[in-house]
This record gives structure tokens, sequence and C-alpha cells, in this order.
């Protein structure tokens, strides 16, 4: 808890004391959000957590993740920023009576001085329901907001009521160049690392710290303490890290797996969706992982003894006994060599005949062993306990819904695609698989290169509570545009599956085309809307008026060529989604934009715009049904494809070409043929008719050679169209480009 009163002199003293005998991981706890290694999807420059911790607006959080993620971390992080009252418990031990006494104080802080108070509890699902329920109204009235942090999935193990009262943002491991990042500062700090020695650390045995820790930063943290501590300086008084020594001090990976949680759920999801899609190597790999992890064999037979029924059924009558008998075995025999049948029985159930080829199963697990692990792909994940809230199971295929009960689909991690644990032997029964599995090996591949749908969805790495008022605003703004229009809004956010998180860049805000889409779709992400002047800013910020502050979008006034100015304050700041309407009609700065929103897109983001197609516009004489001269339709034909023009003298494929050539990589153009009916008003028609124009139709009709009486024969025959609804056809091409 924040003291108001400054420490004595003894116990400052020690506290002093403590600090200096931490462990290192303690001492390197990141105090400020520039100290703060990782988790860039919520805590990069613009995200909405890092907005509201900065703007000290926080509201009730829970942060989910494995051990040695930040979550406490972040909690310290936030108790150094805010002005709130900051209090600590510990679910372990603390108890009802603790909260009583934190909560009564923080109603006498609110109402004496007006001061909020933020309750961190670490372990939070480790409160049963009694005690949950006692926070709950606390929570509810504002005396407190809580901060809680767990490893356990929050919508299986912490009270629903604060669940949906919470923002939720899921923190991943670390990546292993998060961790060198680690590593380099407890090295290079002085006061609070090793600053003040001397150390030499290899290439090879900082990649292997990174690489073992497996996205902990604690591990790596303990090891790099482990091998300065009892490592002695050599002649020049530098303490030399090579690769054994790193290999002595962190000699065994820990593979993050509970035998009663989400990785426990969602391994054996991913087992038996293997199975059931018939893909051995993927049987191989999360059998290999439960092995590895310590999970009871026998859990393993019985879920194999379920699926052989459920799943294989009449179609091998000797699945079931087959599957059995190998328990059976495994009881005999135990382990080491029980891994055999353990490993038979799932080849057995994920090709159906009988197989000894099981050594593919230990390939798999030494690759579990020595490479870092890849992550549950998002589709096969345990949808039965968060797909609302994460989007645990979206996109999974049901393989007994296609022809032949298989359809092509990720099964194996993304960073293991391609890999082979199980060749088919020649003899038996298993020749006649060969040529199967080889065929659906190379589909499957091959879908997965070719047709983005077959990967894994994302992952939802936050949530918020719903906001009912907001949601229907959202709903009405969105709602509210024509039907050509709405087109082309769904047709520019389906080039990319938008995370919540994820902030987005819109380049034409005037009229809110694409802005409240966005803010609909990102609810923990931000908003930043350019428009051209302030009068459409203010328009803007009424209609933002409706929203609450933090997802209020942020508004900029200006042109494109100004965003570096106007985002400024931010330089780190970089987009997942930048889009407009039209940017490059009859403009030169192809090259110029293009360069410009590729400096402000994050790795991996998509640029997407919907442009209109000049040169595919409305010929004026289609849009009557008198016939007319055809040298009419030739000279309009000239006008529309006049290399000189700028207006018109481009198409699809050179904006494809231009973003390429800026070393992004492009999707083939969405092209909608489109068609509005409006008025035609007479003022219209004679402005196009106008000769003594330079730039009007008319003129631009004689410039190419059109005889003076086949224009009046044009005229004549559209002016019964005035003040009449007529039906204009238009080309609008989608572009999207990634940023590599």
């Amino acid at each position: 808890m924040k003291s108001t009163n400054p420490p004595s002199l003894f116990e400052h003293a020690r506290q002093e004391r403590l600090r200096k005998e931490s462990p290192l991981a303690a001492r390197m706890r990141p105090r400020t959000l520039e100290e703060y290694i990782g988790q860039k999807h919520i805590l990069a420059p613009g995200r909405l957590l890092r907005r509201a911790i900065q703007a000290d607006q926080l509201a009730s959080l829970i942060f989910y993740g494995p051990p040695g993620t930040g979550k406490t971390t972040l909690a310290s992080v936030i108790a150094n920023t805010t002005k709130s009252a900051f209090v600590t418990l510990n679910a372990v031990m603390a108890g009802i009576a603790d909260l009583k006494a934190v909560t009564a104080e923080a109603q006498r802080r609110l109402g004496e001085y007006g001061q909020r108070t933020i309750l961190f509890i670490d372990e939070v699902h480790r409160w049963n329901k009694a005690q949950q329920d006692a926070l709950l109204p606390w929570v509810e009235n504002g005396t407190v907001i809580l901060i809680g942090a767990t490893t356990e999935n929050p919508y299986f193990t912490v009270n629903r009521a604060l669940v949906s009262r919470s923002r939720i943002f899921q923190l991943k491991p670390l990546t292993d160049e998060d961790i060198r990042q680690v590593i380099r500062q407890a090295i290079e700090d002085p006061a609070r690392g090793f600053g003040k020695l001397h150390i030499r650390l290899d290439d090879e045995a900082l990649a292997h710290l990174a690489n073992v820790a497996n996205g902990d930063a604690r591990a790596a943290l303990n090891a790099l303490e482990l091998a300065v501590e009892t490592t002695a300086p050599d002649e020049d008084g530098a303490i030399h890290l090579t690769l054994s020594v790193a290999e002595e001090s962190i000699q065994h990976r820990a593979v993050l797996y509970d035998r009663e949680g989400d990785y426990h759920f969602d391994t054996i999801s991913a087992f038996i969706k293997s199975m059931r899609g018939s893909d051995p190597d993927a049987v191989f790999y999360w059998l290999a992982k439960m092995v590895y992890a310590g999970e009871d064999p026998r859990f393993i037979f019985r879920r194999m003894i379920i699926f052989a029924s459920e799943d294989i059924g009449m179609a091998d009558p000797h699945a079931v006994p087959f599957v059995t008998a190998c328990a059976e075995a495994f009881d005999r025999v135990g382990l080491p060599e029980g891994h055999f049948p353990l490993a038979h029985a799932a080849l057995y159930c994920a090709t159906a005949p009988k197989s000894n080829s099981v050594l593919g199963f230990f390939d798999a697990l030494k690759l579990v062993e020595k490479e870092r692990e890849g992550e549950v792909p998002n589709h096969l994940r345990d949808a039965s306990r968060d797909k609302e809230g994460f989007g645990h199971g979206v996109g999974y295929q049901y393989p007994h819904d296609y022809r032949e009960h298989w359809v092509a689909q990720q099964y194996l991690p993304s960073s293991l695609q391609g890999r082979i644990f199980y060749e088919p032997g020649e003899l038996g029964y298993e020749a006649q698989l060969a040529s199967q599995i080889r065929e659906r090996r190379e589909l499957q591949l091959a879908a997965l290169r070719e047709n983005e749908s077959a990967l894994s969805p994302p992952e939802i790495l936050s949530f918020s509570p719903a906001d009912r008022t907001t949601e229907q605003w959202l709903a009405r703004a969105v709602d509210s545009l024509s039907g050509t229009l709405a087109q082309i809004r769904t047709e520019l956010f389906r080039t990319r599956t938008l995370q919540r998180h994820e902030l987005v860049l819109d380049l034409t805000a005037d009229t809110g085309l694409f802005t409240w889409e966005a803010v609909r779709q990102t609810p923990e992400g931000g908003i930043w809307a350019l428009v051209r002047s302030e009068q459409a800013a203010q328009v803007l910020r009424e209609q933002a008026a409706n929203l609450p502050g933090l997802r209020q979008p942020q508004i900029l006034v200006g042109s494109p060529e100004e965003l570096p100015a106007l985002l400024a304050d931010t330089p780190d700041l970089r987009f997942d989604f930048i889009i407009g309407r039209n940017l490059f009609i009859n403009n030169d700065l192809y090259n110029n934009y293009i360069h410009l929103f590729q400096t402000l897109l994050a790795p991996g983001g998509t640029l997407a715009f919907a442009e209109n197609l000049p040169r595919h516009g409305q010929r004026l004489s289609r849009l009557v049904e008198t016939p007319l001269p055809p040298e009419i339709a030739e000279a309009e034909e000239k006008i529309y494809t006049n290399p000189d023009d700028p207006l018109v003298n481009w198409d699809a494929s050179d904006l494809c070409r231009l973003l390429q050539e800026a070393g992004l990589a492009t999707a083939n153009p969405t092209i909608l043929d489109l068609h509005r009916t409006q008025v035609l008003p007479l003022a219209t028609l004679n402005r196009w008719m106008d000769t003594s124009d330079a730039n009007s139709y008319a003129s631009r009709l004689l410039a190419t050679g059109l005889k003076p009486e086949y224009l009046a024969q044009l005229a004549a025959a559209l002016r019964p169209l005035a003040n009449r609804s007529v039906a204009f056809a238009s080309q609008t091409a989608i572009l999207s480009a990634t940023n590599q």
C-alpha cells in the first residue's frame, strides 16, 4: 500500500538491505512503462491500456497469462504511476477479513480526501466463490478499482460478475528478443543489476538463455544470476559467460502445462481434434507435449478409448479393443517403455490401421525438449470455456462435415508447419496408407500456403465488459449508410481481421464512413481519425461525445503530408490498420503517400484503400436509350484512356505495382461494380455540356476531335434526363498490402 508518511530511518535501512539482497529478478522489476519489456499488443504506444495508465483513468482490470510474463510487474508499474492509493493482497494468504479492512480504509480515504483506491489481488483465482462474491459490491460501487492477476483462465476461475465488469488483457510469453533485451538490461544496469561488474556474455550463451527460458523473464534472470555468481573472474577481472556456463545455469526447458487448467484442456483438445483430422504428425506433437509435461498416461488412454468409439466407430470396429489392449500393455510394462503402446494407440486412432511406426513419437518428444514450443493454434483450443472471451476454437472446421471426413486445415503450430514425425511403412496394411497420408500432407500444405482462411484465426488478447449504450450508438452510426457505401466499407474491413486491441488510422474520416466501424471492432484498441478541416473535426467530436472517453477517436486536423507533425508527440506510434478512401484520385503523390503510410505501419500491419477508378466510370452516352452515332462513344473512350490525364491514366494494377515496389506484400484487389440511383440536376447537366469551360465534359469531347454536331446530339439526348433519377455505374477497387 502507498504510504503518506515517510519511512523511519530504521525502516528505510531495512528496506534498502532487503532490496540489495533480493534476487536479480526482483531487483530488475521495471518501475515505469518505459522500462517494461514485451506485451506490445497491449502496451505499445497508443494502445488503450497504455493510454489508460498514462492518463490515470483505469477501470477494473484482469491480467491473465503464464508465469514470468509480467503480470505483477505491470501492476507495480501502475502503482508507481497512479495518484490513487495502491493496495496489494495475495489471494493465497489473504481472506475476507483482510478485504474488509482494505475496503473500510478505501471508503474512509474516498470520503475524507476524495482519493480512489486500486486493489491489486495477485493469484485472484485462488479465492473461492464466496471470497470473490465479497469483493463484488465494492467493485460495483466504485469503492475500489480491481486489478487481478491470474495464471488461470479468468472465464473459468473468476466470478463471472467480476469478469463482466473488468477489462481482460492476456499477456503472452515473451519473445526470444524480449528475453535478450531483459538480460542485456540486467547486465548493464549499475544500480539494480550487474552494471558495476565486468561481464562478457557470448552471443551463443545469450541465445541459449533466451531460448531455454521459453518466454519466462524470471527464469532467464535467475539463470543469469546463477551464472554470474558461480563464475570466477579471469585474470582481467572479467566474468566470461560462455555457452557451457549458460547450459549449466539453465538446462531444462519448462513446458507451460497445468494438470487442471487451460493448458491441460487446450492440449487434450488439440490432441483429440488432430486425431479426428487424421493428422498423425500433429497427434505425435501434442502427445509428446502432454507426456513431457507429466500428464497421466491413463487419462490419455481414457480419452483415446472414448475417441475410438466416438470418432472411429464402425468404420474400424477393431479400434476400441486395440486401444484397450494398448492400455493394458501399458499397465503391465510401465514407464519409460510404456511410451510405445501409448504412442501406438494414438497413431492407430489417427490413421485407423495397425502400425508399429511409433518411433516418430520420440522424434516429437525430442523436439519438445530441444526447441521452443509452439502455441496451440487458436481454432484447436477448447472452445467450451472461453470462446466468447478469447475466441478459442473459432474457425475450427469439423472434419465429419466434409467429404471423406477430412478437410485441409492447420493442426500443428505455425512454427512447425511441414514437420514430419510419422512416415508410413511399406509393409502390411500400413503400406496402403502411405499414398493417402502423403497426398493429404501435400493438400494441407498447399491449402495453408494459398488460403489464409485455412490458418488458425487470431486469438483474442483483450476483452472489455459490455457497454450496451455505447454498442447501440455505434450500431446506429454503422448502419446509417447507403447500400453502396456500406458495401465499400464491408469489403475494406474484410482485408484484415481486426483484433480488439489493435490501432487504426482512418485517413479520410471527414464523413465517418470507416471511423465508427473501426471503433466498434477495437474496443481495447485506439482510433486516430484524420480530417481535412476544423469544421469536420467539430462534427466528429460532437458525434464522439456519445462514447466513453477512452473509446473516443483521437482526431487529427490536416492533410496526410502533415501526419508526421500531427503525431510528433508519440513518435513510436505504429498502426495495425491504415485505411482511407479516394486518396489517389487525380493525385501526383502516389509514391510519397505510400512511403509515408508505410513508415506509420506496424510490422505485419495492413494498408487498405477504397479507390474509385474514374477510367471505369459512367459513360454519358450509355445513359440514354436513343441510338447515338458511334463516334460519340469512341470519343468518350478516348477521354477515359488519355495517358496524359492524371485523373484517368491509372488503374488498380498501377497502385498494386507501386505498393509492391515499396516492399509491401499486396493481395489481389477486389473490384466492386457499383450502381447508384440519384437525381441528375439540370445545373449539373448544363455544367457538363458547357463548351466555354475548358475542363468541362463537352470540352474534353471536342478535344478528342468529336464534331460539334455530334456533341449537340448527345446534349439533346441527355436533356430529357434533367431533374430525374438516373442510374449511374462506377467501379471501386479495394486494395490492401501488408508490411512484411
